[in-house]
């Protein structure tokens, strides 16, 4: 295994993914439209807001696939995010529906913690299989001028509850969409990427599909070989992940910034899928030469796991 060398540069974007896009003004999109839930209560987590995007002509093509993105004040419009950057989610989205690329869909796009996103998006599972002091170190892990990745203790297990008992039945009731498994999917990026994977995992009768960009394995700020983390990574794959037939599993880094560290680490998780008996009609992992830990170089790819997830003939 290659040794990993910290990028300041990549420590900055993840952890600026925790600080709440400026204002709460809804997004202006490029196509479609947004129906905004402010501040959607639940009793697993502390309340936030859910942006629904809706493409052109909805509900007209009902019952439309659902797609779960993290980090949801990152994904419209750069006049409101902390970077000024965008995944471009509308005008990807709406695109890929209006030329057939993909079957119709709508975007849940939940807004993180702020700065309690780390306590949501680390996965509590493999967390708790690290050694007390591995996790302890993990846990005190600090940044910049002394602030803490973690703001408090990991509920990550809260997190999905809160998707799955509170969140997709909302959706399910009040949006003209399919509630089948194979018309749910997620999607997120560096520990949203973490996210998404847990819980295809953790709730494989609900979530059909999940895309993890920039999977951020390491699972803390500074890295080297004798990281624990990965490794509890790698374990719980190889355990608790599902076998190939009913699900759908698309992940990718870049080369530079914060993603340099990933590409070892994403080779072996890769063979831990291929074990379980995914291949190319179930399973992309994908390498971008030079592509950075932003939502720019995000959004210069996303067509691509948009379409593996929700390709007309990708339903099971």
């Amino acid at each position: 295994m290659q040794h990993h060398k910290p990028c300041a540069f990549g420590f900055t974007v993840l952890l600026a993914f925790g600080t709440a896009a400026h204002g709460a003004d809804l997004p202006k999109v490029a196509s479609g439209r947004i129906e905004r839930m402010a501040d959607f209560p639940s009793r697993q987590i502390p309340p936030r807001n859910v942006d629904v995007w809706l493409p052109d002509g909805y509900p007209k093509a009902a019952p439309y696939a659902v797609l779960y993105m993290h980090d949801g004040q990152m994904l419209f419009d750069a006049t409101t995010t902390w970077n000024h950057q965008e995944w471009r989610a509308d005008e990807v989205a709406g695109e890929l529906i209006a030329h057939g690329k993909t079957r119709p869909f709508i975007i849940v796009a939940i807004w993180n913690g702020g700065a309690a996103r780390a306590a949501e998006y680390f996965p509590q599972k493999p967390l708790q299989e690290l050694a007390t002091k591995d996790r302890d170190e993990l846990l005190a892990t600090t940044y910049g001028e002394g602030q803490k990745l973690f703001s408090g203790p990991v509920y990550s297990d809260r997190y999905l509850r809160f998707l799955v008992t509170e969140l997709k039945p909302y959706i399910d009731s009040h949006f003209k969409v399919s509630a089948r498994r194979e018309d749910t999917m997620l999607m997120g990026s560096s520990l949203g990427g973490l996210i998404s994977m847990y819980a295809l995992a953790e709730y494989p009768k609900v979530f059909g599909a999940a895309a993890c960009l920039s999977t951020h394995w390491p699972g803390r700020i500074g890295d080297s070989p004798e990281n624990p983390v990965p490794a509890a990574f790698f374990a719980y794959v190889g355990k608790s992940f599902p076998n190939a037939g009913s699900h759908r599993i698309y992940f990718d880094h870049g080369t530079r910034t914060l993603d340099e560290s990933y590409a070892d680490r994403q080779v072996i998780v890769d063979g831990l899928i291929r074990a379980k008996g995914y291949g190319a009609a179930d399973f992309m992992s994908r390498v971008f030469p030079g592509a950075e830990h932003t939502e720019t170089s995000w959004a210069e790819r996303l067509a691509i796991p948009m379409q593996f997830l929700l390709a007309p003939n990708a339903a099971h």
